[in-house]
C-alpha cells in the first residue's frame, strides 16, 4: 500500500511540476532554460524550446524581443504531426539578428566609433563576410552582410570610411573594418546618440533556418523578424533568408513580418554542396545543378509542397522570396511584398519580391507587390505554375518569365508597373488580367533549359527558344494604354481581349487600401467582345513540352473564378472583374489583413 502511495505522491508531483514530455513548451523573455517549459515554468529562449520540441508540438513564445539564431533540429513527420511555432497572442514577439550596441565613442561631427572584440561575433562576423555568388554584381566596390541600424531601421555601407567621415547626406552611412583582434564600425548618427537610444547591429546570419535538410513539416506563426545578414542566394547555391526551410518538405510560414535582412527574407531553396557558386554565370552550369539536385532527392514526395501566406516583406536587397527548386508544388498566397532592392549598392540577376527557379505545379496568388525592381520572376522549369489574382504596381517590372517551356497560366492578375508582361519563354498563357505596362518579349534565346514530364520531375528534356517564340496564348484580358505589338511577327493565340485608353490616374492608394478608377473608360464597350469560358480544351498542348493546362492533380481547368474569387457568370467579361464596369466605377482591389 505503501509503495502505491509513494508512486501516486511521485506522479502528482511530475505533473504539476511539468516534468512530463509535454505538447506544448513556452516560452518568455523572463522564463529560464533550466526550467521545464510550461506556462508557469517557460523556457527562456526560442533556441532551447526547439532543442525539445517533437513531432506534434507546439512552441508557444509569449510577447518581447528574443534575439538568437534558431536552428531547428528536427521537425515533423506529417501534415496532421508537425512542429508548430506560433506567439502567444499576448503582444508582439520580435525575433532579431541583432545586438544592442551602447558604447559608441564620439569620433567627430556627426560620426561615432565603436570597437569590438572579434569573439563579440563568434564563428560569424558579417563585417568580414562580404557578399558574394553566381550572378551578383557588386558594381566595383565590396559589400558586407552586415549592418547598423538606428531605430530598427538601417544605414547604407559606405564604400570608404572617407565616404562615413565626409559630409553628412540624406542617406546616412556606416563603414567597418575588421583586423586580426577587432571589428571597428564608423556610423552617421546626426541629431541622435547611439548610446542612449535604440541601435544595433548584424551578429547572426539567419533568424529560423536548419543546419540540416529535410526538417520538415514546420508551422511558423505571427512572429516579428529582422536584421539577418544574409548572403546572396543565387539558384546554383545554398539559399539563406532570415527564415529559410533548405531543402524540406511541408512548412507553413504564415502571419510574420520579415524585414531588413541583408539579401532575402524568405527562402525555399537549394541545399548547399561544393559545387556552390562555381557555375561561372552560365546556363549550363545550372543545369549541372539540377542534375544533382535530382539525384539528391529533387521529387514531388520528397521536397517543396510549402504554404507561404499573409507574411508582410520589406527592406531586402535582394529578393523578398526566392527558391531554387525547393519551391516547387507550393502556394505562395496573400502575402504584401514591397521595398525590395531600393538602395541599389549592388546589383546582379536575382532580384525581386518573388523569384524561382523550378515552380512547378506552384500557385501564386493574391499577393500584393509594390514597389520592387521586379515583382515575380519565373526563371527556368515554370511548369504546372499559376500565377492568380496578384496585384502588382509601381515595380520597374511586375512578371518576368524567362526561358520556361510551360505550360504556365497569369490569369486575373491586375498589372500596374511601367512593364507588366516581359516573357522570355514559351508555353504561357494570359487569361482575364488587366494590364496597363507594356507587354515586352519575342527572344530568339539559344540557352537548353529543362522540363520534365506533367507534374513531375523525371525524365529531365533540354530544349532551346529560337523556333517556337509564337507559343502564346492572350484571351479575355483589358489592356490600358498598352498593345501586343511585340508579336505582330509572329502567331499567337488570342481572342477576347479589348484595347482602351486612359488619361485619367488609373489607381489611388489610400490608408490600407487600393482602389481601381473607371472613369473615363468605357466598360459598357466589352460586352461586344466574343468572350468564352477559358478551359484547357481551349488551351490546349504547349508546342515543345506538349503538355496541357491543368490543375496539379491532373484535372482539367476552367477559369470560373474572377480576381475576387466570384464565380463568373455568362456573359463572361473580359479582364479580372466578374461584371459589368460601368464608366466611373470604382473597385476597391486590395485591403490590409
Amino acid at each position: 500500500m505503501i509503495k502505491y502511495l509513494l508512486s501516486f505522491v511521485l506522479f502528482m508531483f511530475l505533473l504539476t511540476n511539468d516534468v512530463f514530455s509535454q505538447n506544448e513548451i513556452h516560452v518568455s523573455v523572463n522564463g529560464n532554460d533550466r526550467f521545464s517549459g510550461s506556462n508557469k515554468q517557460p523556457l527562456k529562449t526560442i533556441s532551447e524550446a526547439s532543442n525539445r520540441a517533437m513531432p506534434g508540438g507546439v512552441v508557444i513564445v509569449h510577447a518581447g524581443v528574443y534575439r538568437e539564431q534558431i536552428n531547428p533540429p528536427r521537425g515533423g513527420i506529417s501534415d496532421s504531426k508537425r512542429i508548430t511555432y506560433r506567439t502567444a497572442g499576448d503582444g508582439q514577439v520580435e525575433i532579431k539578428g541583432s545586438e544592442r550596441i551602447q558604447h559608441w565613442m564620439k569620433v567627430s561631427g556627426d560620426v561615432w566609433k565603436v570597437e569590438l572584440p572579434n569573439s563579440f561575433f563568434g564563428d560569424f562576423n558579417p563585417y568580414k563576410d562580404s557578399i558574394s555568388g553566381d550572378w551578383f554584381h557588386r558594381l566595383g566596390r565590396v559589400h558586407h552582410t552586415g549592418a547598423v541600424y538606428r531605430e530598427g531601421h538601417w544605414l547604407a555601407e559606405a564604400a570608404s570610411l572617407e565616404d562615413v567621415l565626409g559630409p553628412v547626406k540624406e542617406r546616412h552611412l556606416w563603414f567597418g573594418k575588421v583586423d586580426d583582434k577587432t571589428t571597428s564600425i564608423w556610423a552617421q548618427f546626426p541629431d541622435y546618440n547611439p548610446n542612449s537610444n535604440l541601435t544595433e547591429i548584424n551578429v547572426r546570419q539567419t533568424i529560423f533556418y536548419p543546419e540540416k535538410t529535410g526538417i520538415n513539416y514546420i508551422t511558423l506563426s505571427g512572429f516579428h523578424i529582422s536584421h539577418a545578414a544574409t548572403n546572396w542566394a543565387p539558384p546554383t547555391a545554398e539559399q539563406k533568408g532570415a527564415i529559410g526551410t533548405n531543402w524540406s518538405k511541408g512548412w507553413i510560414i504564415e502571419n510574420n513580418t520579415v524585414r531588413y535582412s541583408k539579401c532575402t527574407g524568405i527562402t525555399l531553396g537549394k541545399y548547399g554542396d561544393e559545387y556552390d557558386n562555381t557555375s561561372e554565370d552560365k546556363a549550363e552550369g545550372y543545369v549541372e545543378t539540377i542534375k544533382r539536385a535530382l539525384k539528391n532527392g529533387w521529387n514531388r514526395d520528397n521536397i517543396g509542397h510549402h504554404i507561404v501566406r499573409n507574411n508582410t516583406i520589406s527592406h531586402c536587397e535582394q529578393a523578398g522570396m526566392v527558391g531554387s527548386m525547393g519551391c516547387s508544388y507550393s502556394t505562395i498566397e496573400n502575402n504584401h511584398i514591397y521595398d525590395i532592392h531600393v538602395d541599389r549598392l549592388f546589383s546582379g540577376y536575382e532580384m525581386a519580391a518573388i523569384k524561382f527557379h523550378g515552380p512547378i505545379d506552384t500557385q501564386i496568388r493574391g499577393n500584393y507587390i509594390h514597389h520592387t525592381i521586379l515583382g515575380i520572376w519565373l526563371d527556368w522549369m515554370t511548369q504546372g505554375t499559376r500565377v492568380s489574382s496578384n496585384l502588382l504596381h509601381d515595380n520597374e517590372r511586375d512578371m518576368f518569365f524567362e526561358v520556361n517551356h510551360g505550360p504556365y497560366l497569369v490569369d486575373n492578375n491586375i498589372s500596374l508597373g511601367e512593364v507588366s508582361i516581359h516573357n522570355w519563354s514559351q508555353g504561357g498563357a494570359f487569361v482575364h488580367n488587366l494590364i496597363a505596362g507594356e507587354v515586352k518579349g519575342v527572344i530568339k534565346d539559344k540557352r537548353l533549359t529543362p522540363y520534365f514530364e506533367a507534374h513531375d520531375t523525371r525524365n529531365m528534356t533540354l530544349a532551346s527558344f529560337d523556333k517556337h517564340i509564337g507559343d502564346q496564348r492572350f484571351f479575355n484580358n483589358v489592356f490600358i494604354n498598352t498593345n501586343l505589338s511585340v508579336y505582330d511577327t509572329v502567331d499567337i493565340q488570342q481572342s477576347g481581349n479589348v484595347f482602351m485608353e486612359q488619361s485619367k490616374p488609373l489607381f489611388s492608394i489610400k490608408g490600407d487600401s487600393v482602389t481601381i478608377h473607371t472613369s473615363p473608360f468605357t466598360f459598357e464597350t466589352l460586352i461586344e467582345k466574343n468572350t468564352k469560358p477559358v478551359t484547357t480544351e481551349m488551351l490546349g498542348k504547349t508546342t515543345v513540352s506538349g503538355l496541357l493546362f491543368e490543375h496539379p492533380d491532373g484535372s482539367p481547368l476552367k477559369i470560373s473564378q474572377d480576381y475576387f474569387g466570384n464565380e463568373r457568370e455568362v456573359p463572361i467579361y473580359p479582364g479580372p472583374f466578374n461584371e459589368e464596369l460601368k464608366s466611373g466605377t470604382d473597385i476597391k482591389v486590395w485591403t490590409k489583413y
